[in-house]
């Protein structure tokens, strides 16, 4: 399936420490090397992929389509960020190198699917050694007819590219754009503002593919849940009850369970010890923890097919609730379960968000919080009940800790829920510990709970029940967790 070389390759990467060749070490590096096939075979999941790109193929008939991987980011001078393909690329290809690009071209019964990808830097030329990106400092890589093999996808060099997309119809081509500059200058847009919505569609039809999770997926997403779950015991058992420890261990002892199990983590950790835990994305994690205040963890594993998992747990780091502390966790844990009991295929999005919204109104209501009463707070005209709880009820999971993020309002917020759906359920409250308008014993609580949990046919299953939700339970399981001490994965 592969196809044959003849494009030019990338320029060559070197760094300006690099030492200097001469030409006597340039003949001895290009004798004496043996070449050792690798096995390959067709991944299992590779159909998976073949599958979608077929439901893809028939959304847009006729039409070319370009979805890139996306290039490696510099992170210091000449160091790169570890590399994560862009994910509607990975959803449809399975591939995980930098600067290829699928392009799936009409024909008369649908669409020829082609990976331009870069080509192995085998020992035949120099680039083996002199390149960064040889196989002397990366190791050995795939040649076009062993990636072939391995996707069931047919293979060409990155070096064609530019004539492939050179020759894409004007008004008959869309591109999935902002992953790869070099694509997005190939292919411009020759009625911008015609293209331009024409390139948004490919964008929400893919995220809108990706609603619908398979049984591999359900089973990918699972794996990462049940890593994601190791990990916080992981956590558990080193965080002491009468002294203070660094977020940053307790962030990097779950970062080892994420390589370990799976590919990395899924997002930066968020460990907010004290009032750290009202800072709704605090990654900085320069605290310590304190006996006596509440520690919140919001973590997640991505698996090895980058499928993630996104998980928050609010523990008492002394190991029990303070009187306080409890009814406000039990406000939250309500909240969560009133969502989770609404959920169903075909109750919309929104009204799970009402649902959750209202019994934390409520809580704050009882709190004497709420300078209305709850419905003035629910009002749409209103929210004030926000100011305390800013951001939704959830978001889709999948390939994207925010998933199907680009699809239509109308299919998403505004939507119904579909079975097959996977989605996080994570009310919070926060009270700032600036907050003039709540009472001085609660300022610097922040708590939230978040579950990953996939629609059936008749309600929804939690799929990360491994950890405990309810105030009582979580002590229950830091006890059980501390007892048994620390763990090697």
């Amino acid at each position: 399936m592969a196809q044959k070389d003849g494009g030019a390759q990338p320029a060559a990467r070197t760094e300006s420490h690099d030492p200097a060749f001469p030409e006597a070490f340039l003949q001895f590096m290009r004798t004496g090397w043996r070449e050792d096939p690798i096995a390959v075979a067709p991944l299992s999941e590779a159909p998976n992929y073949a599958k979608r790109r077929a439901a893809l193929s028939e959304a847009f008939p006729g039409e070319t389509l370009i979805i890139p991987s996306g290039n490696e980011k510099v992170r210091a001078n000449d160091t790169d960020y570890p590399f994560r393909p862009g994910s509607d690329f990975f959803y449809l290809t399975g591939d995980r190198d930098p600067d290829s690009v699928l392009v799936l071209r009409p024909n008369a019964s649908g669409h020829d699917a082609v990976l331009y990808t870069r080509e192995r830097n085998s020992k035949e030329t120099d680039r083996f050694f002199r390149d960064r990106n040889g196989e002397l400092w990366i190791g050995r890589t795939h040649t076009l007819t062993e990636k072939s093999t391995e996707l069931g996808l047919e293979t060409a060099s990155l070096g064609l590219l530019g004539p492939a997309l050179a020759h894409s119809a004007p008004g008959r081509t869309r591109v999935l754009r902002g992953l790869d500059p070099n694509v997005d200058r190939a292919v411009l847009a020759y009625e911008p503002d015609r293209d331009r919505p024409r390139d948004r569609e490919l964008a929400w039809v893919i995220s809108e593919l990706k609603l619908v999770k398979d049984e591999w997926e359900i089973a990918q997403l699972q794996a990462a849940i049940d890593a994601t779950v190791l990990g916080f015991e992981d956590v558990a058992r080193v965080l002491p009850a009468d002294r203070g420890v660094k977020e940053r261990l307790l962030e990097g002892v779950f970062a080892l369970r994420a390589r370990h199990d799976g590919n990395d983590i899924g997002y930066g950790s968020i460990v907010g010890a004290g009032a750290h835990a009202t800072i709704l994305h605090w990654v900085r994690n320069t605290g310590v923890t304190k006996p006596g205040e509440l520690l919140l963890m919001d973590m997640g594993v991505e698996g090895h097919n980058l499928y993630t998992a996104d998980v928050t747990r609010t523990v008492p780091v002394s190991g029990t609730f303070t009187p306080l502390q409890r009814q406000v966790y039990d406000i939250v844990h309500a909240s969560q379960q009133a969502g989770m009991d609404a959920i169903r295929p075909g109750v919309l999005f929104k009204d799970v968000h009402r649902t959750c919204m209202r019994v934390l109104a409520e809580g704050l209501d009882d709190l004497g919080l709420l300078p209305v009463s709850v419905d003035q707070a629910m009002a749409e005209d209103s929210t004030v009940y926000r100011r305390w709880t800013l951001h939704g009820f959830g978001h889709m999971l999948g390939i994207d800790v925010h998933d199907c993020a680009h699809a239509r309002n109308e299919t998403y917020r505004e939507g119904p829920l579909g079975e097959g759906y996977v989605l996080t359920v994570e009310p919070g409250l926060y009270f700032q510990p600036e907050d003039e308008l709540v009472p001085e014993e609660l300022r610097g609580i922040g708590i939230r709970i978040e579950d990953d949990v996939l629609v059936t046919a008749d309600g929804c299953r939690n799929l990360s029940d491994g950890l405990p939700r309810s105030s009582s339970d979580v002590e229950t399981w830091l006890a059980a967790q501390r007892e048994a001490g620390p763990r090697l994965p």
